[in-house]
């Protein structure tokens, strides 16, 4: 296989947070590349479009609406891939919700949601990704969306949605630990700052253009991650699990 050719026909993956930004780009940039897409979101009339074009493209896709804070929407996730594309083998967490408070202006409400968004559906939804696979004796990948916030945070607010992509790159090098003799590689990107609907809300609450700050004063564009998606969910990455890849053009500190 050619270091540029990523072929994943046959395979299913299941995509989160398909609404927007990140993870629509990324639903996109797999069904490209042959896999057959499981689009999933909290805002399920956005994903007609998403999938429309997908379809229109060539490619398949099931546009699926779930809450996965919700255990019973959650746990009809990975039914719903295999029944319409059979077992997923791919599986990208990155459906993710921004907090945007000070940790002791936080009401219970919204702590709840950021973890049960941000960890605890990862942490579900990967370990029933798992268990369809180790049952198949398939093995499969997990990649994880982290964030450049799990390393750096300068007291501005989102404290907790910071500890949660902190813990999500943790949850990445233990699973790998744990299902690699599974052959289920397990890895992460952590982005810098792209162009999103989160980025989007974060500057119209602040008033403030990060890019200002940043050394080559520019924001991602989500077309930039592709390679990285794609190395991982590919052969190309087989002898790569627990790793976290940084993807932020050298916007903050290391």
């Amino acid at each position: 296989m050619s270091p540029q050719i990523v072929d994943l026909t046959g395979q299913t993956a299941v995509v989160t947070g398909c609404s927007s930004g990140l993870g629509r780009r990324f639903a996109v940039t797999l069904a490209e590349h042959g896999a057959h897409v499981v689009a999933v979101a909290r805002r399920a009339d956005r994903l007609k479009d998403l999938a429309e074009e997908i379809e229109a493209a060539g490619g398949s896709c099931l546009p699926l609406g779930a809450d996965l804070t919700d255990d019973a929407q959650l746990g009809g996730v990975l039914d719903a891939a295999e029944e319409r594309f059979g077992t997923a083998t791919i599986l990208v967490n990155n459906a993710g919700v921004p907090d945007a408070q000070y940790a002791t202006k936080m009401p219970v409400e919204l702590v709840d949601r950021v973890l049960g968004t941000n960890l605890r559906a990862p942490w579900l939804l990967s370990c029933d990704f798992a268990r369809r696979l180790i049952k198949a004796g398939t093995g499969g990948r997990v990649v994880n969306i982290s964030s450049m916030g799990a390393y750096e945070y300068r007291g501005g607010g989102a404290a907790l949605y910071s500890v949660t992509k902190a813990a999500l790159s943790r949850m990445t090098e233990v699973l790998a630990v744990e299902w690699a003799r599974f052959h289920i590689n397990v890895n992460a990107i952590a982005p810098g700052a792209f162009a999103s609907e989160m980025m989007d809300g974060m500057m119209e609450r602040t008033g403030a253009d990060p890019t200002g700050y940043f050394p080559r004063a520019r924001m991602g564009d989500p077309r930039q991650l592709d390679s990285t998606l794609l190395y991982l969910v590919s052969p190309h990455s087989e002898f790569v699990t627990g790793t976290v890849v940084k993807v932020d053009d050298g916007q903050g500190a290391r």
